[in-house]
């Protein structure tokens, strides 16, 4: 039998106790009369004296308080299910308004109703995220940074100053404490089935939710606050996460009926389900059918995890860390440990290995997920930044597809049909094919291409004929000039041997290699992502930083010439501004070879990077230097350049010098470049 279909339950004994029997062993029956007042509030006196504390050091002792709540749990879902809809409405609705989404905690109500297990989880997934964010925003009216963890933000002074430190109690009882209940984690992060969240747990968050609105309502009535909420993370360029199918093909047009159905019998088969978290994989693809979008994502998301986690802790021989998911370990069998290179115990991670294709899950996994560019769905929803009601089709599309390649890489032998079967085989493909799009090494990429097609607009900027140039006293010959130009064909010439021979003529060094053709023909190189060592990071840092300062001049320069060239048709100029708008042009003549050399310079280098610091050790603190002498030069490049300076004397003597410090380093060798060869 396989181990996916042995497992019953990713919670320890003891984690399973507490949160499936504990609240369970008191069977006194409740009035909820004591907590609910006549006129709809929550007495909170009566629901905080069932939170105990330990006599030791008077912190809350979270077993005892679970066993009293169990039965004030029960009542309120009794409570809840004897209310109609309208009745919810007219008696809660308004002390949700506090979260910014009442729609949901209605959502939550209708889910009650049927107690189907698979929803209830998804309503308390959804409910924890956005009572996160609203505590977050309740938190901001007093303090500043509001803290990322949310045990973190439930023990924070701020919010017992608002809600009063018996009331935080309670909610760490349900939520944040990982010696408590800690619902939102353990179904974030895919270890409860189900069948393992007791209802109740949930129709309490939801009264809780709606208690903290009205004593919220008191204390802004006190202080005559006004909350604010926080703007939603919005996704933008969308088109850099349409990863699937691949180029030119529309992933609309494979993520149709027949793919999911086809995803339905794999969820069925695969090695990489666990049975007893089936129902959520169901449910995962019955909501992108029905367009909900978010709602998939959610469900999807910790069952990649699980799935991911057995795979783990299989390939890793350490099955315990699948089978006891003691709740204050939870992030030591999340995604960070599974992507790592090392184990905590310094050894290395198989899963990389039994992938296969590292890039399959490991690159997609982290750029999705954790680089800081990325979207990093799992943490913005989990913590309620995004609007679940404009979540993008784009976003699911990506992660079902990724999960379809998954199911279908961890499958018996026997479901050969599948893999090939024309709607699932261009998915496998563009999987096996993928690289890094939120890496560093990917964004300084973009950026230099970026930079680069911004420097090639300055020979289509207006400009005044060249005559009226030449008659500037000081601008004829300009030696200067010409010398920073023999300067970087000296350089580009001792750097030739690294740059493909297509992109390259002895001729005219200049035009010829300082192209928008060799950029892209480097940044094309396959550099290796995954695990890059501190070095690269540290490197990779100054190296983006050099590239955002040229692309900055270059849109100084744009916008100081389509300026000035108005300014001189509309004869709008005085004596000096004229000299020195003549002077600029002079000096962007040679500017722009200038910026096109470091931008090559930069590409240069990101391509010998890895190969560096895996073959060679080298004094990376003595290149860094270096490198932020140029980081240097930009910067002052900017400042010169601004149209507060307009220094263009100054920054032809500056890059002069600058260049000179480079082709001292270059004529020493101790170029990145120059150590991988």
């Amino acid at each position: 039998m396989a181990l996916s279909d042995s497992v019953t339950t990713c919670l320890s004994p003891p984690v399973h106790y507490v949160i499936c029997k504990l609240g369970f062993e008191k069977k006194d029956t409740y009035n909820i009369n004591n907590i609910l007042s006549e006129n709809g509030e929550v007495c909170w006196q009566a629901v905080t004296e069932h939170v105990c504390y330990l006599e030791s050091d008077q912190s809350v002792d979270y077993i005892k308080s679970i066993r009293s709540l169990g039965p004030v749990c029960e009542s309120v879902n009794l409570h809840f299910k004897s209310l109609t809809k309208e009745q919810f409405v007219i008696q809660y609705a308004l002390w949700f308004r506090w979260t910014n989404y009442t729609e949901l905690f209605l959502e939550v109500f209708d889910v009650l109703q049927y107690t189907q297990t698979t929803e209830v989880a998804l309503g308390l997934m959804k409910l924890t995220s956005c009572l996160e964010r609203a505590l977050g925003d309740v938190y901001l009216l007093i303090g500043k940074d509001c803290p990322f963890l949310l045990r973190d933000l439930l023990a924070s002074e701020q919010l017992a100053i608002v809600f009063g430190q018996a009331v935080m109690n309670v909610l760490r009882v349900f939520i944040g404490s990982p010696y408590g209940l800690n619902l939102r984690n353990v179904l974030w992060h895919g270890f409860a089935s189900p069948q393992e969240i007791p209802v109740k747990y949930c129709a309490m968050l939801l009264f809780l939710t709606a208690g903290l609105g009205q004593l919220l309502q008191t204390y802004l009535l006190q202080t005559k606050c006004i909350l604010v909420h926080r703007p939603y993370v919005i996704f933008v360029s969308l088109e850099e996460l349409d990863v699937f199918p691949g180029k030119y093909l529309t992933i609309s047009k494979y993520l149709n009926h027949e793919t999911l159905s086809i995803a339905e019998e794999l969820v069925k088969l695969s090695s990489f389900v666990l049975k007893t978290m089936l129902p959520f994989w169901m449910a995962a693809l019955t909501a992108f059918k029905q367009s909900r979008y978010a709602d998939c994502v959610i469900l999807l998301l910790p069952q990649l995890e699980v799935g991911l986690r057995l795979l783990f802790t299989t390939t890793n021989q350490c099955p315990n860390r699948l089978l006891t998911a003691e709740v204050k370990f939870l992030s030591k069998v999340s995604y960070d440990l599974m992507l790592a290179k090392h184990l905590d115990n310094e050894e290395v991670n198989q899963l990389p290995a039994v992938l296969e294709e590292p890039a399959m899950a490991s690159e997609f996994l982290w750029d999705f997920l954790n680089h800081q560019e990325g979207p990093r769905i799992r943490d913005r929803l989990s913590h309620g930044e995004i609007n679940l009601e404009a979540f993008p089709r784009e976003v699911a599309n990506q992660i079902v597809a990724f999960a379809i390649t998954l199911l279908c890489r961890f499958s018996d032998g026997d479901m050969f049909a599948f893999k090939e079967h024309m709607v699932i085989k261009p998915l496998m493909n563009c999987a096996s094919c993928y690289h890094s799009r939120f890496h560093p090494i990917s964004r300084l990429k973009k950026q230099v291409l970026e930079c680069m097609k911004s420097i090639h607009l300055w020979p289509e900027l207006p400009t005044v004929p060249e005559e009226h140039i030449q008659t500037i006293k000081g601008l004829e010959g300009n030696a200067e000039a010409s010398t920073l130009i023999l300067m970087i064909s000296e350089i580009i010439s001792q750097l030739q041997q690294h740059m493909p021979q297509n992109c390259y003529s002895s001729d005219d060094p200049i035009s010829s290699v300082l192209t928008e053709r060799l950029l892209i023909e480097l940044c094309d190189t396959c550099i290796c992502t995954l695990y890059s060592p501190r070095p690269v990071l540290e490197i990779l840092v100054v190296l983006r930083k050099i590239s955002t300062q040229c692309h900055q001049v270059s849109e100084q320069v744009i916008a100081s010439t389509e300026l000035r060239y108005k300014q001189w048709m509309n004869k709008a100029l005085r004596s000096r501004q004229r000299h020195n708008y003549l002077r600029m042009l002079n000096s962007v003549k040679f500017l722009s070879p200038v910026l096109r050399f470091i931008l090559v310079l930069i590409t240069l280098e990101l391509v010998n990077i890895h190969l560096v610091c895996r073959k060679n050790p080298f004094d990376y603190q003595q290149y860094l230097k270096f490198l932020k002498s140029v980081l240097q030069y930009a910067e002052n490049l900017v400042t010169y350049t601004s149209p507060e300076k307009n220094k263009w004397d100054e920054t032809m003597e500056l890059t002069n010098k600058a260049l000179i410090k480079i082709r001292k380093i270059s004529d020493r060798k101790l170029m990145l470049m120059q150590l991988a060869t």
